[in-house]
């Protein structure tokens, strides 16, 4: 199952069901059908805090996944996608395309974080692109995200 949260500074966003989507199908065409995760869609200053508080950043980044810790949760619950809204919708702009579609590849790659996937070498950033473009497309999304883009390689 896929727990969505939206802060109440973001409740005019509409792509509850979008996104829904993005994490469905990553699971699924990843293997993990049956896994649950939390997506929490926020602001800037929530993601700073929690950038500074577990990774030693002191920025804004546009997403961080936080991986659950399977001895003191259900099994299956992966952990939590949560993205800045802000940061969205600047890429989005700066990208050329729209906010949904930037939230849903934002989506689509935190829960790659909680399946493993990280892009610090640049063998794993090729094969985390690889997984992210392949899910974009079966979900009819085109985009044209290259692995040296760094507005997708600050986190």
């Amino acid at each position: 199952m896929i727990h969505i949260t939206i802060d109440a500074a973001h409740r005019n966003i509409r792509t509850k069901s979008l996104l829904q989507k993005a994490a469905e199908t990553t699971l699924i065409r990843e293997g993990n059908k049956d896994s649950d995760l939390s997506l929490v869609l926020t602001t800037d200053k929530k993601l700073r805090t929690l950038n500074r508080q577990f990774r030693g950043i002191d920025q804004v980044t546009d997403v961080l996944s936080f991986p659950g810790d399977l001895k003191g949760n259900e099994p299956g619950y992966l952990g939590d996608v949560i993205i800045s809204v802000e940061r969205a919708k600047a890429q989005a702009k700066e990208a050329g395309h729209s906010l949904s579609n930037e939230l849903s590849l934002l989506t689509i790659h935190g829960v790659l974080h909680l399946l493993g996937y990280d892009h610090g070498e640049p063998a794993a950033k090729a094969k985390m692109w690889v997984a992210q473009n392949k899910i974009l497309q079966a979900l009819g999304i085109t985009l044209d995200v290259d692995p040296a883009v760094e507005a997708y390689s600050k986190h």
